[in-house]
């Protein structure tokens, strides 16, 4: 596997049994077999074909949030998307690789005058994240009255298909829904994304910034004091995920290394020494809780990748 990857793609470039957690917001995760970093849209695409092409197993990793690496690691290449590459037009327009990380790409668009992208400050993503997710946050204070999503700002994107095509497409093939787009369904990949931004008054802006940072911090425990994966169950429609586990008592509980947030009991955080197995075993314990006490199912909403 190595030496035919190598010859393709470089042997300088990838590395062997490199440790994942580093490269999560949980900070946990074993090594992966294979570790190759995108550049460019063109370093991603090609490594994405080749992997196929030989029959490796792959993972493209972004900013890691949303995810929970095995303990045992993954068997193939983990390709880091690090191509982050973005021109803003005159007209609005900015194009920008998949592998941008939003908060980098929101204080690019303030500073210039761009409005759109502002109101997702302080959610851990790359921009191919942000549209596979549907990056969503609520409107601005104090009214906050509806939930505003990254479609709203999408033109369109370039995506290599999991056909092995590169085309560019816009919001009726991606199906923007809520957490959900096509990119969930199929294995295509986004190679770049081009926004459609509107002129701002950038006092405005930074007002917003910094009230959408204080109301997440003041509800969300901070990822450099306590990694974590974000939510960890789907949402229930008219019944938060987090108020079950909260009403079972769940709040600050505490299995090995993993413990529920005292903050927001959707939330589940590494206290230092958190493996995989920890946090799966205290989904479970949350799962069987709600079940038994409301008759609810849990479903995760994070990603697993990996052995376990």
């Amino acid at each position: 596997m190595y030496d035919a990857l190598a010859a393709r793609l470089g042997a300088g470039r990838l590395r062997r049994h490199e440790p994942l957690a580093p490269y999560t917001t949980f900070k946990i995760g074993g090594p992966a077999d294979l570790f190759y970093e995108a550049t460019t849209a063109e370093d991603l695409a090609k490594a994405i074909l080749v992997a196929r092409e030989l029959g490796v197993p792959y993972f493209v990793l972004g900013l890691g949030a949303n995810i929970l690496v095995g303990d045992r690691g993954f068997r193939g290449i983990v390709i880091r998307n690090q191509a982050k590459h973005f021109t803003f037009g005159d007209d609005g327009r900015l194009w920008v690789e998949s592998g941008a990380v939003m908060a980098d790409l929101i204080m690019e668009a303030v500073e210039r005058g761009w409005s759109g992208l502002e109101h997702y400050v302080g959610i851990p993503s790359t921009v191919g994240g942000a549209i596979w997710q549907n990056l969503h946050f609520l409107s601005p204070a104090p009214e906050r009255e509806r939930t505003m999503f990254i479609a709203e700002v999408f033109e369109s994107c370039e995506i290599l298909s999991e056909e092995g095509e590169r085309r560019t497409v816009g919001p009726d093939y991606v199906q923007f829904g809520y957490d959900d787009t096509v990119f969930h369904h199929r294995r295509d990949v986004v190679l770049a994304a081009t926004f459609r931004l509107l002129r701002g008054d950038v006092g405005v802006m930074h007002r917003i910034l910094q009230e959408n940072l204080s109301w997440r911090g003041a509800r969300h425990p901070w990822l450099q004091v306590h990694p974590s994966a974000g939510s960890i169950f789907k949402k229930i429609e008219g019944v938060g995920a987090g108020r079950l586990v909260d009403q079972c008592g769940l709040k600050g509980f505490r299995h090995g290394g993993a413990q529920i947030s005292h903050i927001h009991a959707n939330i589940m955080v590494n206290l230092g020494k958190a493996t995989a197995k920890d946090v799966r075993e205290l989904i479970v314990i949350a799962q069987k809780c709600v079940e038994e006490k409301f008759g609810q199912k849990l479903e995760p909403e994070i990603g697993f990748i990996g052995e376990f």
